[in-house]
């Protein structure tokens, strides 16, 4: 395989660990699967931020507990994660963000404000530091319901077909574009990469097969 990755350094920006309260376990791992197979060298990153609310994924309801978001996603990152206020943008040379409720409940308020929205204020100044570097960036699942604060008016990005959360996106400036499970959409002008993951995915293999575009993606345009 063709490793389009190698040397390239990449920066993982998690929101916790697990599909309703945090990253998404799933394509966080599948992200750094292919990472790790493009020959990429990464490294993870977290908001030191307390999570939304706490969720049981067992039975979907609210616990009365509290987390931190950093402590949360060492979880998936083995330990090997970083505050994102250590995140310097001259260190590397693209930037992934999986989805997860996390990406709009912790890195940004998307999940309750929709059009409305506004994104963790860490999260924006790091995003927008690659944006003016001309880096590439990729999106997965709902985490492109931020990309109308990050990039310019139009930007285009996917999270699949659900009218609803494109119409909210679209409202912040985005362009949705239709996308299938598999399938990613570029913003070649703004170096976007996006991908519906778990928005459409029914099974993790279907998730796999954009999550690994995007990345291939990325890099090639890092």
């Amino acid at each position: 395989m063709s490793q389009t990755g190698t040397g390239k350094k990449v920066a993982v920006i998690l929101s916790g660990c697990g599909v309703y309260d945090g990253a998404e376990i799933h394509e966080s791992v599948l992200t750094l699967l292919a990472l790790d197979r493009q020959g990429a060298d990464y490294r993870c990153f977290a908001p030191d931020i307390p999570q939304h609310h706490v969720i049981n994924h067992c039975t979907g309801d609210e616990m009365e507990q509290e987390r931190n978001v950093l402590v949360e996603s060492a979880r998936i990152a083995r330990s090997e994660i970083k505050p994102i206020q250590s995140l310097h943008v001259e260190d590397y040379d693209a930037l992934i963000l999986p989805g997860g409720f996390g990406a709009a409940k912790n890195l940004s308020d998307f999940a309750f404000n929709g059009a409305e929205v506004r994104v963790q204020v860490d999260v924006l100044a790091i995003t927008k530091a690659f944006v003016d570097e001309g880096m590439p960036i990729g999106l997965m699942c709902i985490a492109p319901a931020m990309a109308g604060r990050i990039f310019s008016e139009g930007v285009q990005a996917t999270i699949g077909n659900d009218a609803e959360t494109a119409a909210a996106m679209e409202a912040t400036g985005v362009k949705h574009v239709n996308c299938a499970v598999d399938d990613i959409v570029v913003d070649e002008l703004r170096k976007l990469v996006t991908t519906p993951a778990y928005m459409l995915a029914n099974r993790i293999s279907e998730a796999a097969e954009g999550i690994e575009k995007l990345v291939e993606k990325v890099l090639q345009l890092a």
